[in-house]
């Protein structure tokens, strides 16, 4: 089945960077676009980022664009989250997911299967 596994959160200062990797295995349809959420506590999951399979199209929520970039690596069914200035505020657990469908999409409902998630937690 298909199994995603997200690594590289950790705890950080305000204005240092990190890199967050989604390993897919078990993907059967082709040309999946990946996304990526975040839900702080007690905040709903909200979108992040998102990108195409060929990487010729991505999407950024408002809070996290020219500070954000999404990336991805077929060769190794991996997509990345570069993370630089993080902010307080970015403090949540980061998900990544795909979906049946090209098209990098900013709902959550969109996304077919989902990781675990990794903690980010950013302190003043």
């Amino acid at each position: 089945q298909v199994q995603l596994a997200e690594s590289g959160g950790g705890l950080v200062q305000a204005g240092d960077s990190l890199r967050l990797s989604c390993a897919a295995s078990g993907l059967t349809f082709s040309r999946p676009a990946t996304g990526w959420f975040r839900q702080a506590p007690g905040k709903e999951r909200e979108f992040v980022a998102a990108i195409s399979w060929s990487g010729g199209s991505t999407n950024y929520a408002d809070s996290v664009k020219g500070r954000f970039a999404i990336s991805r690596d077929n060769t190794k069914n991996t997509v990345y989250l570069q993370m630089n200035s993080l902010k307080p505020e970015d403090t949540a657990v980061y998900y990544c997911a795909t979906r049946r469908g090209f098209r990098p999409l900013l709902t959550p409902d969109d996304y077919d299967y989902w990781g675990q998630g990794t903690q980010v937690t950013v302190s003043v």
